[in-house]
């Protein structure tokens, strides 16, 4: 049986994940708290039969925060996991939560499903994401790799223009580069310019060529 505690500073969305937590096999909810304080209390206070494996944790609370909340219970309690459980998907709230010390992270609206995937991951000792913030990670080192590419490629780019010209180079037209990067697409179009006159292309096509000669955009 996993025990699990369950910390947001939500009193319906708690009440909601005891619920789902309450209807999945194998799991048993030993606490809630309503704050990271509260949290290091509650694992603090409670005996080493009934501390939880898992801790589901909110980032954005009043206080010192889940981020501080993750890194001081992980410190203090290094066989306590800790799975964040929050709105945001961003890298820099993922990687964030992961230099704090977390083992996994799972986005408010998962399901029951995925939650206990992670939980139950976690609790394995593997360090698991849920499906949207997995494709974020995925997308974080790849994007990386492209960057340093083209970095070494095309120097006079800025870190943006070398994403635009990734997506270019993929097939992207403006419009699905402004859903991918959350861009508008005047934005777009006026990054694509600035990248046709600091690789002097003539046209899109052109740039699409040069950037595929020096390996971007391939996979």
């Amino acid at each position: 049986m996993i025990r699990v505690l369950v910390v947001d500073d939500h009193a319906l969305f708690r009440a909601g994940m005891l619920a789902v937590l309450g209807d999945l096999p194998d799991l048993e909810v030993v606490g809630e708290a309503a704050s990271g304080e509260e949290a290091l209390a509650a694992v603090s206070g409670l005996g080493a039969e009934r501390r939880p494996d898992v801790v589901l944790m909110d980032l954005r609370m009043p206080g010192i925060g889940g981020l501080a909340a993750t890194a001081r219970l992980t410190e203090k309690h290094p066989d306590v996991k800790v799975v964040v459980l929050t709105m945001s998907e961003d890298a820099d709230s993922v990687f964030a939560a992961l230099r704090a010390g977390a083992r996994g992270y799972l986005l408010k609206e998962s399901g029951g499903d995925d939650v206990l995937r992670v939980v139950e991951g976690v609790a394995r000792g593997e360090a698991v994401f849920g499906p949207k913030v997995a494709e974020q990670v995925v997308r974080f080192f790849s994007t990386a790799a492209v960057g340093q590419a083209a970095a070494e490629a095309f120097p006079d780019l800025t870190a943006r223009e070398r994403e635009v010209l990734d997506l270019m180079a993929r097939g992207l037209d403006n419009a699905s580069i402004a859903r991918r990067l959350f861009l508008s697409e005047k934005t777009v179009r006026n990054r694509v310019s600035d990248i046709l006159t600091k690789l002097r292309a003539r046209t899109r096509a052109e740039a699409v060529v040069r950037a595929r000669d020096a390996g971007i955009g391939e996979s």
